[in-house]
C-alpha cells in the first residue's frame, strides 16, 4: 500500500464512519435515543474506531518499514559483495602476475609469501560470501571463527574479547564491522610487523565500542595521506556505521584502532 492510498483512508475512514453514525442518529433513530445517552455511544464508538484504525495503520506503517530496512541491508550486503569482486579481480590477478615472476626468476622464498598472501584473501573473501542475509547466524561465532583461522593464516596470536548481544547490529551493520576487521588485520600483517594482537568488541545498552591494538612497529600517521586506501576505506565505513574512529599510532610503539557507536543516536538521524 502506497503512503498516498494510507493517507487517503486516514482521512476518509474515521470521517465516514463517525460522520455516518451521526447522521445515522439524527436522521433514524434520534426518537430512540436521548442526547446524552448519543453523547455517550458516540464517544465510545470513537475511540473504538479510532483504536482499530490506529493499530492497523500503525502496523501497516511497521512493516512497510520493516520491508525498506530489509531491502537496505540486502543492498547493502550486494553493494559489499560487489566491491569484494572487484578487490578480488585486483588485488589477487596482480599477485598472481607477480607470482609468474618471481617463479621465472627462481625467487622461491618471495614465491612462497606471494601463495599465503593469496591463500588469506580468498580465505577471506569466502567469509563475506557466505553471509546469507537470510539465515541468522550467529555474528559473535562468525566472527571468532574467522579470527582463528586468521591467526593460522598470519602466524600472528589474537587475544580476543567479544560479549555481544545476539541481534544487537543489523545484517548490514555486520558487513561493515567485519569489512573494518578484515581491512585493519590485512594492515597489519603486511606492514606492522606484530606478533600478538588484541581484539575487542564490546555491546553495552545503547553503546558499543570495538578496539583492534597490535604490538607492530606503528607508524607516523602525518606521514600517511588520508587518501591512503587503508585509512580511506576505514573512514568510509565508520561513517556508514554512524560511530567514531580513532587511530593511535607511534613508531615502534604499535597502533590501536578503536570504533565507538551509539544506537540511540543511530535512530536519531
Amino acid at each position: 500500500m502506497s503512503y498516498r492510498l494510507m493517507k487517503l483512508f486516514t482521512v476518509l475512514i474515521p470521517t465516514l464512519l463517525i460522520g455516518g453514525f451521526e447522521f445515522f442518529r439524527h436522521s433514524v433513530i434520534h426518537h430512540l435515543l436521548s442526547m446524552e445517552t448519543g453523547n455517550y455511544l458516540i464517544t465510545i464508538l470513537t475511540l473504538i474506531i479510532s483504536y482499530a484504525f490506529a493499530s492497523w495503520m500503525f502496523k501497516t506503517i511497521e512493516l512497510k518499514n520493516q520491508r525498506i530496512t530489509n531491502e537496505r541491508e540486502m543492498r547493502a550486503i550486494y553493494e559489499e559483495r560487489e566491491r569484494l569482486a572487484k578487490e578480488l579481480h585486483d588485488s589477487i590477478a596482480q599477485t598472481l602476475f607477480l607470482l609468474k615472476v618471481y617463479l621465472k626468476k627462481g625467487k622461491s622464498e618471495e614465491a612462497a609469501s606471494l601463495v599465503n598472501s593469496i591463500d588469506t584473501q580468498l580465505r577471506q573473501a569466502i567469509f563475506n560470501l557466505r553471509m546469507n542475509p537470510a539465515e541468522h547466524v550467529n555474528f559473535s561465532n562468525r566472527l571468532q571463527n574467522w579470527l582463528d583461522d586468521w591467526i593460522t593464516v598470519s602466524g600472528i596470536d589474537i587475544e580476543s574479547d567479544i560479549q555481544l548481544q545476539n541481534g544487537y547490529f543489523t545484517t548490514a551493520e555486520e558487513v561493515q564491522l567485519f569489512g573494518v576487521v578484515q581491512e585493519a588485520l590485512i594492515n597489519i600483517r603486511k606492514h606492522s610487523e606484530a606478533n600478538t594482537l588484541i581484539f575487542k568488541l564490546h555491546t553495552r545498552n545503547n553503546e558499543w565500542e570495538m578496539n583492534i591494538e597490535d604490538n607492530g612497529r606503528g607508524f607516523n600517521i602525518n606521514e600517511i595521506s588520508s587518501n591512503h586506501y587503508g585509512l580511506a576505506m576505514l573512514k568510509e565505513r565508520s561513517e556508514k556505521l554512524n560511530c567514531s574512529l580513532e587511530i593511535d599510532t607511534q613508531l615502534n610503539r604499535g597502533t590501536k584502532i578503536s570504533l565507538r557507536g551509539n544506537k540511540e543516536y543511530d535512530k536519531s538521524i
